[in-house]
């Protein structure tokens, strides 16, 4: 039963209070069995029972509960650093897409590439993660858009899992991220093959926990997209979605509507929008490495947090309109950009991350019962860490109790 001592900052992001809230405890401990946490506190009230047990020096890092990445396109083919040049010329996300480019570049890499290639290359990825301090993330489909490339995409997170390599994804279901070229002109008849045929597969399979919809021109329409949602719950799948990305399309009404758990991107959400996301109940997920790559208007979290919304920070991951998997520059982000506080970034990629995914009743926070997921930060605390940006200050990364 290792104790970790000589902790000089703990934020132990507990849920409860404002989003500012960090709950922290300065000189701190905590000591956890196998993949559990069983104690934390104060270095000086640490319990008798505990004081011969097996000590890992914490060298006056700060300690932080593991980071989760609650939106990430992780497994795809190939990647689109052409459209990253031509977007500094000016040409938009849109016109790429018209002229072939795009998500459905993507999709033809991703449909030539096998389900080990996938499965290989997303585990470097999550690797690579692991040490910035990820300790988990949600992991989306919607690069196959086919029946059989779905569900490989989708294998490969369920395989992820077996092997624990290195760290745990839960699985989202976006086959509605777009149209595909061979249902250019029978958009009816993609609907019904997502909802006759895929999602069935999937629940049978039980290959994903949410099903996503991308509502955005040139993807698909509010109405559309309701359809689906409510197809993929009677099949047991909860809704997430991808709204108000490029303009006010009413998708975080939408999100409300239908019980989402998150929605994700929301730049141009309406004070209306933000309203119902509140009543709902429904988690607010920033994504500022995608308003930096496509240089476009951020979202304004700080319109959501005042309303009472949760707002988490996630990465995108994606080859096309976020190609970085660093999360903490996110978090850095998402202060510069987004406005929040560093202490609400750290909350949104901690127990406001695991609120996104279903997840807040086992992690993101540091408690006894929690999973023993944790990160030592060379730093003295939030603010420094995330004011002081550097390519890695994590020191080490536990998952389940165990150093990566």
């Amino acid at each position: 039963m290792p104790v970790l001592r000589n902790i000089g900052y703990l934020a132990t992001c507990k849920p409860e209070g404002k989003q500012e809230d960090l709950h922290e405890i300065t000189h701190a401990a905590l000591v956890w069995q196998q993949d559990k946490i069983v104690w934390v506190g104060k270095e000086e009230a640490l319990p008798a029972s505990y004081q011969k047990e097996p000590v890992v020096d914490a060298q006056g890092c700060m300690v932080i509960p593991g980071l989760i990445d609650c939106h990430t396109h992780l497994a795809f083919g190939g990647w689109r650093a052409d459209e990253f040049a031509l977007r500094a010329r000016g040409v938009s996300y849109l016109e790429i897409a018209r002229q072939g480019g795009g998500i459905l570049k993507t999709v033809r890499q991703t449909r030539q590439a096998s389900e080990e290639a996938l499965l290989q290359r997303s585990k470097q990825f999550l690797q690579a993660m692991s040490r910035l301090g990820v300790t988990y993330a949600e992991a989306k489909s919607g690069y196959g858009l086919t029946v059989s490339d779905e569900l490989k995409l989708l294998r490969v997170y369920q395989r992820i899992n077996q092997v624990a390599a290195p760290l745990g994804v839960v699985a989202t279901f976006l086959g509605a991220h777009v149209v595909p070229p061979e249902y250019q002109r029978d958009r009816t008849g993609y609907i019904r093959l997502l909802c006759e045929e895929m999602i069935p597969a999937i629940a049978e399979q039980k290959l994903a926990q949410f099903c996503d919809v991308f509502v955005e021109e040139g993807a698909f329409s509010a109405e559309e997209a309701f359809h689906i949602l409510e197809t993929g719950k009677r099949y047991g799948l909860q809704p997430k979605l991808h709204v108000d990305q490029l303009h006010d399309g009413g998708g975080a009404e939408l999100a409300a509507s239908v019980g989402a758990i998150s929605a994700d991107h929301l730049e141009y959400t309406s004070e209306q929008g933000i309203e119902a996301l509140a009543k709902a109940g429904v988690v607010a997920v920033a994504l500022p490495l995608a308003s930096l790559y496509l240089r476009q208007q951020p979202m304004q979290a700080r319109a959501f947090i005042e309303a009472g919304v949760p707002v988490a920070v996630a990465t995108d991951f994606n080859p096309g309109s976020a190609p970085s998997y660093h999360l903490p520059l996110a978090l850095t982000l998402a202060c510069v950009m987004n406005g929040l506080t560093p202490a609400e970034a750290l909350k949104g990629a901690t127990c406001v991350a695991a609120q996104a995914i279903g997840k807040a009743d086992k992690m993101g926070v540091l408690a006894p019962g929690k999973e023993a997921n944790f990160v030592l930060v060379e730093a003295p605390d939030v603010n420094h860490w995330l004011y002081h940006f550097r390519p890695n200050a994590v020191k080490q990364t536990y998952i389940r109790g165990q150093v990566v």
